[in-house]
């Protein structure tokens, strides 16, 4: 049975059996791979920890018919644990890995692998707020995926911003007499903290007020949703700390 070693992020397990576990993993180099773990179920599995939604491993796997099987795991991001014991965390955590299952496929990309990574990495060391943190990767995620938003020139006639009206399905912004009629708009600083989060400025992104940050939120579900046409589930459960 041949065999091939890659890194991978887990985005979801099932239980299989008594003892076994289907487990969906992003890899850096093979794309979307479902895999058996077996027995890491069981009190004395070796690796059955390093197989949970949110963990980074070194993985080796044997190629089977339908599902390939893991053999062996090393733990090179222990993130889940950080994770999973903070709740504005976790449920950012599960709206990044519904978006990479969603955004990816067998051909996979080291693009996404390597951003939802940084991501949950980010998270687990609790270098910013989660939700920034998830806004902006969920921009980034649409944007390598070839959905990128347009925070500047109009997305329908590519006249010079900056614009107000805000069209998800048109591409981003667009001038006033190019936006349906009721068309959400969009003020300055919240266009500021779009364009801060799609471009990584986070000393100007860390910098806006709540309200801000909670107007952009809207503005990049709203994104989120149209694109991926079937709404994220997780993002509804998303806890943005808002009091």
């Amino acid at each position: 049975m041949p065999t091939y070693r890659d890194e991978g992020v887990v985005l979801r397990t099932h239980q299989l059996g008594e003892a076994d576990r289907i487990v969906t993993l992003l890899t850096r180099e093979h794309g979307k791979v479902r895999a058996v773990a077996r027995g890491v179920r069981r009190t004395s599995s070796r690796f059955g920890a390093r197989l949970e939604p949110f963990m980074v491993a070194d993985l080796q796997l044997a190629v089977g018919r339908s599902l390939d099987i893991v053999t062996q795991a090393v733990t090179l991001g222990s993130y889940a644990p950080v994770i999973v014991a903070d709740y504005r965390s976790y449920t950012a955590a599960a709206a990044m890995v519904e978006t990479a299952d969603r955004l990816t496929d067998e051909d996979g990309s080291r693009q996404q692998y390597l951003l939802l990574v940084g991501a949950l990495r980010s998270l687990a060391r609790q270098e910013r707020d989660p939700s920034l943190t998830l806004d902006s990767y969920l921009l980034r995620a649409l944007s390598v995926a070839g959905w990128a938003p347009s925070f500047g020139d109009c997305a329908v006639t590519g006249e010079p911003g900056p614009h107000r009206a805000f069209v998800p399905r048109l591409g981003g912004m667009v001038a006033e007499h190019a936006a349906p009629p009721g068309s959400l708009h969009v003020d300055a600083p919240t266009l500021e903290l779009l364009s801060a989060l799609l471009t990584g400025d986070w000393p100007h992104a860390e910098a806006a007020p709540q309200g801000v940050q909670t107007r952009a939120s809207g503005a990049v579900a709203a994104y989120v949703q149209w694109h991926l046409e079937r709404g994220l589930r997780s993002l509804e459960h998303v806890d943005r700390g808002v009091q």
